[in-house]
């Protein structure tokens, strides 16, 4: 999955469809399933990850957890460290 994994959405009214140029790009969103097997963890990790605040941002819809794939690559971007020390720097 790459971060330009979207979905074009024609967009519509009651008259019918609007032109191309009113096109919205919406974008991939995981559900914790998803998000695990791309990180190679389990749900109950990524569960204890976002109630800790510790995972990538996620979106609550309803009762439905989601998270967006730019969301999910900027927190594994923040994970990078140079060193294995606890507190070492990024």
């Amino acid at each position: 999955m790459s971060s330009t994994d979207t979905y074009p959405e024609p967009a519509t009214y009651k008259g019918g469809s609007l032109p191309p140029e009113a096109t919205t790009v919406l974008p991939r969103l995981m559900n914790q399933r998803d998000l695990a097997n791309y990180l190679g963890k389990s749900t109950a990790w990524c569960e204890r990850a976002r109630w800790a605040g510790e995972g990538p941002r996620f979106i609550k819809l309803g009762r439905h957890v989601r998270y967006r794939a730019d969301d999910v690559l900027a927190w594994i971007e923040e994970q990078a460290r140079t060193s294995s020390t606890t507190g070492g720097a990024k």
